[in-house]
């Protein structure tokens, strides 16, 4: 009987079964969960949510906005985007406060999560909602007392559901 290698099933170790091709590297099962998983899930697997320092402001006061991402899963997730842009934020569905066509390279990049990760990015929103005339003069004016919506979203495609979070907040 040959003891040099060891039998299937106990005393082998787990990454002894999951091998790649020639490079020699190992497979986890975790890696090939990760590698499954479909994009549809992996956008419902993250939780958006988006928080301000306080409900009520005063118009042109500055607005703290805190965006959290989190990985429901315990095990990787690759959200794919269409561009560079992995993430963003509204006020009252302007881009960033701005009706500016705001650019970002065309090339398509992941957000990416480990298993259970939580990412958390603050922003300030200075009160105003800068607006573009033509094509070289800017306005930034200070919105009218009410109710205002924030959102905050992972940049996935919005025909696919992008996961997203809002929050309101009044302006008196």
């Amino acid at each position: 009987m040959d003891r040099s290698r060891p039998a299937r099933g106990r005393g082998v170790e787990p990454s002894d079964e999951y091998r790649t091709d020639s490079d020699g590297s190992r497979l986890s099962i975790v890696t090939i969960l990760t590698v499954l998983l479909p994009s549809v899930i992996a956008r419902r697997a993250i939780a958006v949510s988006v928080t301000t320092d306080r409900d009520v402001y005063e118009r042109d006061e500055s607005v703290e906005i805190t965006v959290e991402f989190k990985n429901r899963l315990p095990i990787p997730v690759e959200l794919p985007t269409p561009r560079q842009r992995r993430w963003g934020w509204t006020v009252n569905g302007y881009l960033e406060a701005s009706d500016a066509r705001l650019y970002t390279r065309k090339q398509p990049a992941t957000f990416d999560f480990r298993g259970g990760e939580r990412k958390q990015l603050s922003v300030t929103w200075n009160g105003r909602i800068e607006r573009v005339q033509g094509t070289d003069r800017h306005e930034s004016v200070v919105p009218e007392p009410g109710t205002h919506e924030i959102r905050a979203f992972a940049a996935t495609r919005e025909d696919d559901g992008r996961p997203s979070d809002s929050t309101t907040i009044t302006i008196r």
